[in-house]
């Protein structure tokens, strides 16, 4: 059975990245398991559920309750106990809270390597997730993304919801901003900004840019299985 590892921030995942490829390939038959960095069940960011950010109110609670009851979303297994090498796919849900602890996770950063690299693995990072591109190494220092095409939330998105002091709506401070981070690593930037959706495939990497564009990258992994 084609198998699929989510890991998925405790910070605040955004829930239409998480829950539509999650849904997407549950449908299809793939076994997917959910990964969080200590363990503890992956947090929604409730912007993400208000029904205008959620695509209507009926959408928004069909979220919620995912979030709230699907048992192995609510049944998470802590980042370091797992190892890509037992999954096909490695999936990395976006939302603002992945900015302070998936792409700052060791152990997350070892799983992306692991997804990428050899013929068997692909990996579908997206929206701020893709931060964790710029601060992932290869064996001898190379960046992960030195050279690679992607995608991500870009910063003319960032710039429309942090204040002047990259204070975000709830009260933390953004520590970095992702396009910035991923094209200092020497990442190939573009985030296409005048089409609807933006899924991006390099080798056995998908980046996808964010909201609204979670189903086109859940059919693109599903097309690269």
């Amino acid at each position: 059975m084609t198998s699929a590892l989510f890991v998925v921030s405790e910070e605040g995942y955004w829930a239409e990245e998480c829950i539509e490829p999650l849904s997407t390939l549950e449908s299809e038959g793939v076994d997917v398991t959910i990964a969080t960095p200590s363990g503890s069940p992956p947090v929604v960011d409730e912007r993400s559920l208000e029904p205008d950010a959620a695509g209507g109110e009926e959408v928004a609670d069909e979220f919620r309750e995912v979030d709230e009851t699907h048992p192995v979303l609510n049944d998470p297994e802590p980042i370091a106990g797992v190892d890509a090498d037992g999954y096909d796919a490695v999936v990395f849900p976006g939302g603002h809270g992945t900015v302070w602890d998936v792409n700052q996770d060791r152990h997350a950063r070892q799983l992306l390597l692991d997804a990428v690299a050899g013929d068997d693995g692909v990996a579908l990072v997206v929206c701020h997730a893709v931060g964790i591109l710029a601060f992932t190494r290869e064996a001898d220092g190379t960046p992960l993304v030195e050279g690679r095409s992607v995608t991500g939330f870009p910063n003319e998105w960032e710039e429309g919801i942090v204040d002047d002091s990259d204070v975000l709506p709830d009260g933390r401070k953004l520590p970095y901003w992702v396009e910035d981070e991923v094209v200092l690593a020497g990442g190939n930037w573009d985030a296409e900004l005048d089409a609807d959706t933006s899924v991006t495939v390099d080798g056995d990497l998908i980046t996808a840019r964010g909201p609204e564009s979670s189903s086109a990258a859940a059919q693109t992994l599903l097309e690269e299985l």
